[in-house]
């Protein structure tokens, strides 16, 4: 005797998940648009997220490859399963370099990718370009406020 959940994943394993790949890709491909147009986006954490649309082609033409050179799956020809995962590990680095240069630029006076020069605020320290600044507390944390300076 059969559990009685095996017959919703029996035909929940039969669904072909291609077009669902597919479909993945349209909200990817909006992240890339609103990405592109926030200027504070780091160009080059921008330009690793580009390539791994690069990534996701190599994958399947590498995929396609294997099936009817070597009538195998992707992941069993090495040499093609290494080179398509190189696309994605060159697009991770271009991500964390991206990330990594924004991050150790954040608060510096020439940090072209804010566009407010001195302005810049350390929010955590309450820190200002000129140095602290002393303002009147407002809003219901006055009393924290207070008790902070």
């Amino acid at each position: 005797m059969t559990p009685a959940w095996s017959a919703p994943l029996e035909r929940l394993a039969a669904i072909d998940p291609a077009p669902f790949f597919v479909l993945s890709l349209l909200p990817y491909l909006a992240f890339l648009w609103w990405a592109s147009k926030v200027r504070a986006f780091p160009r080059l954490a921008l330009r690793g997220f580009q390539l791994t649309l690069l990534f996701v082609a190599v994958t399947i033409v590498a995929a396609i490859v294997a099936q009817v050179r070597f009538d195998a799956l992707l992941a069993d020809v090495d040499g093609l399963h290494g080179g398509a995962e190189a696309f994605l590990t060159l697009s991770n680095l271009l991500v964390m370099l991206g990330f990594a240069t924004a991050a150790s630029q954040v608060g510096r006076p020439d940090d072209p990718g804010t566009g407010q020069g001195e302005a810049n605020l350390d929010v955590r320290a309450g820190v200002g370009a000129e140095g602290p600044e002393e303002h009147e507390p407002t809003g219901r944390c006055e009393a924290q406020a207070e008790g902070h300076r």
